[in-house]
């Protein structure tokens, strides 16, 4: 173990580089976006309205963390809805990463985690809007003859 390695207060390996919009990491002295902090703790309607807002300015990355704090706070009958709409914000992050093999695996995942609340959806997530955007890119992303340019942003909630 290298004894430089950075490290949080409880002793945790934590990678402190800054990173793009899509979580690379960048050279350490740049500037990268800010970080969703490790112990964020937002309501559920807050969790969505910070995730699109993440989705809205390019940055599926950080949407993606924010989403998993929920999903990791979130009572047991509600964790797949969480854990699926992380995924979706992970296979955009792959898709405009250039990884399209892996973002349309996450994308259909993502999918079927979120479909089985379709007919009672919490907080107003678009559950169907959603199933629908994540399969229509996972097919894009598997037909390397489509021209359909830069992934759209998908819309969280009704609402």
């Amino acid at each position: 173990m290298s004894p430089d390695r950075e490290r949080d207060v409880s002793g945790r390996p934590r990678n402190a580089r800054p990173r793009d919009e899509l979580g690379r990491p960048l050279p350490r002295g740049e500037a990268g976006v800010a970080a969703v902090p490790d112990d964020l703790a937002l309501s559920p309607g807050d969790s969505l309205t910070e995730a699109q807002r993440l989705l809205d300015q390019g940055r599926p990355f950080q949407a993606h963390e924010v989403l998993e704090a929920a999903w990791k706070a979130a009572p047991g009958a509600e964790r797949e809805l969480w854990q699926g709409l992380a995924q979706l914000a992970v296979g955009l992050t792959h898709a405009l990463r250039g990884n399209t093999a892996g973002a349309a695996v996450v994308l259909r995942r993502g999918a079927g985690n979120i479909s089985g609340y379709a007919d009672a959806a919490p907080y107003d997530v678009d559950v169907t809007g959603l199933v629908a955007w994540a399969l229509a890119l996972a097919g894009q992303l598997d037909d390397p003859t489509a021209e359909a340019g830069p992934p759209t942003v998908p819309t969280l909630c009704d609402s």
